[in-house]
Formats: structure tokens, sequence, C-alpha cells
């Protein structure tokens, strides 16, 4: 380890660190995330909240729309 630091230019403690996170992230199963996927990912979540935003507001529209015709068909 220390002769590759040394190799590399840089702290052997660096490298321990570096060795170490990457070592975290083939044990989660997971892929280290760069700037573009994060994007990409807040792109696609964005696009679903929009989506169920408004899907809710329909149901809600529709539960009133049936909550008004269920009060005006009630036998009275």
């Amino acid at each position: 380890m220390a002769e590759v630091a040394k190799g590399l230019g840089i702290n052997v403690n660096t490298l321990h660190a570096w060795v170490s996170k990457y070592s975290k992230t083939r044990e989660t199963g997971e892929p280290e995330r760069t700037d573009e996927h994060i994007y990409d990912e807040l792109k696609r979540l964005r696009k679903e909240v929009s989506r169920l935003t408004g899907e809710r507001d329909l149901l809600k529209k529709a539960a009133a729309y049936f909550a008004r015709e269920q009060r005006w068909s009630a036998p009275g």
C-alpha cells in the first residue's frame, strides 16, 4: 500500500481512505454515484413528484365531486 501511495505521489493514509470508501461502496452493492447520476436521479424524482401531485389533485377533485353528488341525491 505504501509503495502504491508513493508511486501515486499521495499520502498512504489518503490511499487507505480511498480504499476503505470504495470497499464500503462495493459491500453495499450500490455503485458509486457521480454528479451526473445524482442529477439524473433528481430529475427523475422531480418528474415523479409532479405526476403524483397531479394524481393526488385529481383524486381530491373526484372525491369532492362525489361528495357533492351524494349530498344532492340523498333522500330528504
